[in-house]
């Protein structure tokens, strides 16, 4: 192991996301333990340098800050939540997926046990840790933050989001929620546009155009949004619900899957029959504030 005095920092669970955690950290010049149930893949960890620990409660001894990276939060119970498993002093950065009722929920027990908690989402695939193109989110008390930032500024763009402990979750299912619906849209287009011999290499160009300029509207949209206030500035709910017919239209026309356009178009005419028609699009916020059947 590398002798520093970078701050020792332990990782348990190395599946893929793990694995690219503890290698960041070993690059970083952090003296590294590791912990997995199957113990050969830490092998390639060590071989960079790092410490295997033989039992949990050895890899939570290494140093202040333990990085959690398993299946789901039950798993961490089930490896943290045993008698002879200390937490206290512990600093635990969760970044197991979850939801954020889980998140809350592992910040109450963490603390029972007296340690320090921060949950995180890695908005990253395991090649980009350690880049800055890996962008990794913390909720939890700011102090516990800044007092291992510099630590955690290993893994990538590290970025405290609030008290909430549930906050990086949100903010992880929220960016699903924008990564999908990007997708699907372009799927969408290119499906359309297939049915008349364009590839789907000569769309992209367009929708990455037409991507960006969307995008460059959602601050004005959100000031919107903020203030409750919805003028037409550009152009109103119904003007968009003709333009969904359109695409609904001729989608069926050419053998392509409508459900996606016909969705958004029955959200939109909610709101019009709400009254909402002749108010600009993000107005729809209140239907996507509701459940379905409210």
């Amino acid at each position: 192991m590398n002798n520093t005095t970078e701050t020792p920092v332990t990782v348990i669970g190395l599946g893929r996301m793990g694995q690219a955690l503890a290698s960041a950290f070993l690059k970083a010049g952090h003296p590294t333990t590791v912990w997995n149930r199957t113990a050969a893949k830490a092998d390639p960890l060590v071989a960079e340098g790092a410490l295997l620990a033989s039992t949990v409660s050895d890899a939570l001894k290494a140093g202040p800050l333990t990085i959690v990276c398993v299946t789901d939060y039950q798993a961490m119970y089930g490896l943290l939540g045993a008698d002879d498993v200390e937490l206290d002093g512990t600093t635990l950065v969760n970044l197991t997926s979850g939801d954020s009722a889980q998140a809350r929920e592992a910040a109450r027990w963490a603390e029972r046990r007296g340690a320090r908690y921060l949950d995180g989402a890695v908005m990253a695939i395991p090649p980009a840790i350690g880049t800055a193109d890996a962008v990794i989110l913390h909720s939890g008390p700011q102090a516990d933050f800044e007092a291992h930032k510099t630590t955690l500024d290993a893994l990538g763009t590290v970025t405290h989001l609030g008290a909430d402990h549930g906050l990086a979750s949100l903010y992880d299912v929220a960016g699903l929620a924008m990564m999908w619906s990007v997708m699907n849209a372009w799927l969408q287009g290119t499906a359309l546009l297939r049915t008349a011999g364009v590839d789907a290499v000569t769309f992209a160009p367009f929708a990455q155009q037409m991507a960006t300029g969307v995008a460059a509207w959602l601050p004005g949209e959100a000031e919107q949004i903020d203030s409750n206030s919805f003028p037409a500035d550009v152009a109103s709910l119904e003007t968009h619900v003709r333009s969904m017919v359109h695409l609904i239209e001729e989608s069926e026309a050419v053998g392509v899957n409508a459900e996606l356009p016909k969705l958004i178009k029955s959200m939109a005419d909610r709101a019009v029959a709400a009254g909402h028609g002749g108010e600009q699009y993000a107005v729809l916020i209140e239907e996507f504030s509701k459940p379905r059947d409210a």
